[in-house]
């Protein structure tokens, strides 16, 4: 079984640009479909017609992350010359996104007789921000006017309001007959005699007050053969190979890399191999704080220099003052930038917008792992100011009461009420189902605090600031005592979610304390208490650990925060797991998502799936309206990896150390080409009973490995192999 996530479309994207069609090839207005730029429906409709009528599709589908292909044949049609059987023509449609989509028909007469019939293309364009293509709720704003430039073969549609400005142009090249348009619609009159062939390519280009999105001009066949693969191709050579006796396993892996190198957002001018990912397609093709800071995390064992570009950028749009209307404070880490019309006229917050309290230490948190894993000691000189403008920010307006611990409340009429990963609106409850009002101490805020505050000092003391990082160790051990103090919950056994207005806990089970795991902030003695709770059956589906308990009346498995499964929280929680020496737990948490990924098309992991519970004759239920590719779904995958083999780099003193634990499910795997610092080495893990066996071969560079257990931090190291 290969379960599609959604209603059935056919979906290509490249960079901003992306075209989202039915399984015929068609665009309904009243859908999400179209094609998109910049947050922008540039069509909002289209259909293909034969003598008014629709052709009969046989099958369709993406050959390519950018490149898919529709196979029509007739229906019946009557004309002068008389009747045409069913699938007397083929008309099969072939689609390449770049930055415009340019797109192939051909058309066949495998008939035994000549046919005359009209092609018509109907095209509407209704210049929609993002937004409201979402909600499906339009306000009509500016002007729309359509030109067709028969010298050309070619129909422009503008839009204007004001000084903005967008433009659609479908110009039609190759035609052996001249097309002509009317009543909305391109119409080429076809005479095909038996066995003939008839071909016409199309351009949509894409304009707007700052760019004029062209496509590429390579033929389907050419761009799946060479063309824009190349680029995708020099992103497979570079990265980390997995490979394993589990073919499942290694294509999931492969296909992870694939997504991401998707989701590329080419016009952010970095170098080949640095460069960011786009949150998801089709809703979330654009740069955010939160998720762009957890997928450079999670991609630190593939590719460790992808985490150079998110860096720069977000560094470049740090929040320098304090805007009601963005929820910003100098020093915040944006949550979202958007492009279109309603942040043009910033009808919308998304200028960037800032509403999130976790991307300021998560930057913290990723700038650290970087220089972990690249050895590059220049990062911490040239991110010194961003990191203490974070600093300072967690201090000064992350704890809104001076309390010493985090908390988030909205100041924008139209910001998120929500502000930490869970940011729908009715994501954070009581345990009697009751929504918890702002502001709210979240737990899973408090360990990212406290992991950033011990990164740091560790920052600061390479960089001779030692009075500082002193500074800053202090700080999270007293966050440390309070979450302790405030937190924990002895009737639970467990942790807090938050703490609501009242600073009361609000005693609700829930995935965010194996946040808290990750982070280091839970003490020991507490660790294994959360473990075991977090894998008890109303918290564990099988397939993966709930976002909340199906105690809880506001559990609702189909739901997007409320019980759903989340691959990359499970990813979180599987590091958490491996920190506090629980190995077999993060198999299992692995062993789960993993068979999950299974069961989707392509192994593409979605956004999220139901939370129902694995039992004979079940399989993964995806959420309607997740996101595929999306960036931190896939790359959940690598983190998985990274926590049951215990990877953790020590470049700046030319270390990689490995504590591995392999399942019987999982016999043996093997990684080539790991990059630590300026090193590459490949590892091979194994099983000899019920014993991990391991080896490491340094393939460039200087490296040593070794085996250390992950929360073991001041411990000496084994020796290098075993």
């Amino acid at each position: 079984m290969r379960i599609n996530v959604g209603t059935p479309n056919l979906t290509i994207n490249h960079g901003r640009t992306f075209m989202v069609t039915d399984l015929s090839g068609n665009i309904h207005p009243e859908t999400n479909q179209g094609i998109f730029s910049d947050d922008t429906r540039f069509l909002s409709y289209y259909n293909c017609y034969l003598n008014g009528k629709n052709w009969i599709r046989l099958t369709s589908t993406t050959t390519a992350y950018y490149a898919d292909r529709v196979y029509l044949v007739n229906p019946e049609f009557t004309t002068d010359d008389g009747s045409y059987t069913k699938g007397t023509l083929s008309l099969i449609i072939s689609r390449v996104a770049s930055e415009g989509i340019r797109e192939e028909l051909q058309l066949t007469n495998y008939g035994c007789k000549k046919v005359h019939f009209n092609l018509e293309i109907a095209l509407r364009s209704d210049f929609a921000d993002i937004f409201e293509v979402e909600s499906q709720k339009f306000v009509r704003r500016g002007h729309i006017e359509t030109q067709w430039n028969k010298e050309q073969s070619e129909l422009v549609t503008t839009y204007t309001n004001g000084d903005f400005f967008q433009c659609l142009s479908y110009r039609l090249a190759n035609c052996l007959v001249q097309p002509h348009y009317g009543n909305g619609r391109i119409i080429f009159e076809i005479t095909l005699e038996p066995g003939a062939t008839w071909n016409t390519c199309c351009f949509y280009t894409l304009a707007d007050n700052k760019h004029v999105r062209k496509p590429v001009d390579l033929s389907y066949q050419q761009a799946i053969e060479t063309g824009l693969d190349e680029v995708q191709q020099r992103w497979r050579d570079i990265v980390t190979d997995v490979t394993c006796s589990d073919g499942d396993i290694t294509r999931l892996y492969r296909q992870s890399v694939e997504d991401l190198g998707a989701l590329r957002l080419y016009d952010y001018k970095f170098t080949e191999d640095t460069w960011i990912p786009a949150a998801g397609v089709p809703k979330f093709v654009t740069l955010f704080g939160r998720d762009s800071l957890i997928v450079n995390l999670q991609n630190m064992i593939v590719h460790p220099g992808f985490v150079r570009g998110t860096l720069q950028k977000l560094a470049e749009l740090q929040a320098q003052e304090w805007d009601d209307w963005r929820d910003a404070e100098p020093g915040k880490i944006l949550h979202e930038i958007r492009m279109g019309e309603l942040a043009y006229f910033k009808k919308i917050p998304h200028t960037p917008y800032y509403g999130a309290a976790d991307t300021a230490p998560l930057f913290l948190i990723a700038l650290h792992e970087a220089w972990k894993w690249l050895g590059d000691d220049s990062m911490l000189q040239d991110y010194r100011n961003v990191a203490i403008g974070c600093l300072e920010w967690i201090e000064k307006y992350g704890d809104l009461d001076n309390d010493g611990l985090q908390e988030y409340q909205k100041r924008s009429k139209d910001g998120l009420d929500n502000q930490s990963w869970k940011d729908s609106g009715d994501a954070i409850v009581y345990p009697d189902c009751s929504q918890v009002n702002a502001p709210k101490a979240l737990c899973e805020l408090q360990g990212y605090a406290f992991d950033a505050y011990m990164r740091m000092a560790e920052a600061f003391d390479f960089l001779g600031e030692n009075n500082y990082a002193t500074e800053l160790r202090t700080k999270a051990t007293q966050l440390q005592a309070r979450f302790e103090e405030k937190f924990w919950c002895e009737d639970l056994n467990f942790y807090a979610l938050a703490l609501d207005p009242d600073k009361q806990p609000v005693r609700t089970v829930a995935s965010n304390a194996g946040h808290c795991l990750w982070s280091g902030i839970i003490s020991p003695e507490h660790a294994a208490d959360v473990v075991k709770r977090l894998l008890q059956p109303d918290m564990w589906s099988g397939w993966g650990i709930r976002t909340i308990s199906t105690q809880n009346p506001a559990y609702n498995p189909f739901s997007y925060h409320l019980g759903s499964i989340w691959p990359h929280d499970n990813g979180i929680i599987a590091l958490g797991f491996k920190r506090y020496g629980c190995a077999k737990e993060v198999a299992q948490v692995a062993g789960g998502i993993f068979d999950a990924a299974k069961y989707f098309a392509s192994y593409r992991l979605p956004e999220l799936f139901a939370g129902i519970a694995v039992e004979p004759g079940a399989f993964p239920v995806p959420y309607l309206e997740a996101n595929v590719p999306q960036a931190w779904a896939a790359a959940s995958v690598f983190h998985l990896l990274q926590a049951m083999l215990g990877l953790q780099a020590d470049a700046p003193k030319n270390q990689l150390y490995v504590d591995p634990y392999l399942p019987e499910w999982l016999p043996d795997i093997t990684l080539r080409q790991v990059e630590i610092g300026k090193a590459l080495v490949d590892l091979k893990f194994w099983r000899e009973g019920n014993v991990t066996r391991w080896d490491a071969a340094v393939t460039e560079g200087d490296v040593e490995v070794k085996q250390k257990a992950w929360q073991q931090h001041q411990e000496k190291s084994a020796s290098s192999t075993r």
